[in-house]
């Protein structure tokens, strides 16, 4: 089942054609990574699903209810996290959430019983008496995160979550993230963080100039730049010529350069031959070197390669 779908969307305004015919389709109690360059469409396309604005042309379903026809329905079946929180910091953690659900008409039973659960679930129950402007960034965003659970929403979108947080607050919100899919929450995640996508999405959309230009998992999206990589650091920056020389005879593929970083890389197909290949090569030639690693892509990489492509040609849409 389908949580969220979009059928040739369109948005324009003016002359400017912001989504150009977006395709998307999220199973539920799924993460779905909503990926591309700024002013790609990402804050366009999840303000039309969340009936913040509406699309030119085009269908779109939220929790099995059309965005344009049933908003109402739509607005009450999903959450909502900005860059920034929403929180009060003033109030305690726990008066917070019993404002949101007095917002959400629940009585003050209810959202009182309804905080007391959420600060259990999101790991502030020892914290829930205290002033927010106490709390740690990774704390206000799982808050945050709370807060706009009030109602138990099926479908929750996340916009950036951890813009600004240190590693460690980060791990604290992918964790709750975690948590909340494994409840049965269905999760479109936009983010600047391609490590937060690694970790957290089943499946990944990138979007550039309005229109889908791949989709598929992690895996298979690194797996469209040749599998396994080989990067070599040299301890002389002079030596980086010759290695990238080397390791192209090795390969028959072209090398990347980094000069900044001493740095050659190159996919490769037969990786522990390869890298065997690589090492020995390396000390025959008497080129000193500090690092020799052997990995897959990341989606930094993937990323890069698909938005250059797509702003140098009309490449097709990419599914993996």
């Amino acid at each position: 089942m389908e949580a969220v779908t979009a059928h040739a969307l369109r948005r324009r305004f003016g002359s400017v054609e912001a989504l150009a015919g977006v395709d998307l389709a999220i199973p539920a109690g799924s993460v779905h990574g909503l990926l591309g360059p700024n002013g790609a469409g990402k804050t366009t396309l999840v303000r039309i699903l969340t009936t913040l604005l509406r699309a030119t042309d085009g269908t779109a379903t939220v929790a099995g209810f059309d965005v344009r026809r049933e908003p109402d329905r739509v607005r009450a079946h999903i959450g909502l996290v900005g860059q920034h929180a929403a929180v009060d910091e003033i109030l305690s953690g726990r008066q917070n959430l019993e404002m949101f659900g007095r917002l959400y008409h629940l009585g003050r039973v209810a959202a009182r019983a309804r905080a007391d659960a959420l600060l259990a679930e999101f790991g502030l129950a020892d914290t829930g008496t205290r002033a927010v402007s106490t709390y740690s960034g990774g704390m206000r965003r799982r808050l945050d995160l709370a807060a706009s659970l009030i109602t138990a929403p099926p479908v929750l979108f996340l916009d950036e979550p951890t813009t600004g947080l240190d590693p460690r607050s980060r791990g604290e919100v992918w964790d709750a993230v975690r948590a909340l899919v494994a409840g049965g929450t269905t999760v479109l995640l936009t983010t600047q963080y391609l490590e937060e996508v690694d970790r957290l999405a089943d499946q990944v959309t990138v979007i550039d100039h309005g229109r889908v230009i791949a989709t598929g998992t992690p895996s298979a999206l690194k797996g469209q730049l040749g599998g396994d990589r080989i990067d070599v650091v040299v301890a002389d920056l002079v030596d980086l010529p010759a290695t990238a020389a080397l390791l192209a005879r090795i390969t028959g593929d072209t090398p990347d350069t980094d000069e900044d970083h001493r740095r050659v890389g190159v996919a490769v197909t037969d990786r522990m031959a390869a890298l065997t290949a690589t090492v020995r090569a390396l000390a025959d030639s008497g080129i000193a070197v500090d690092d020799v690693t052997l990995r897959r892509p990341t989606l930094d990489e993937v990323f890069l390669h698909l938005t250059a492509t797509d702003s140098n040609s009309d490449a097709e849409k990419v599914t993996a």
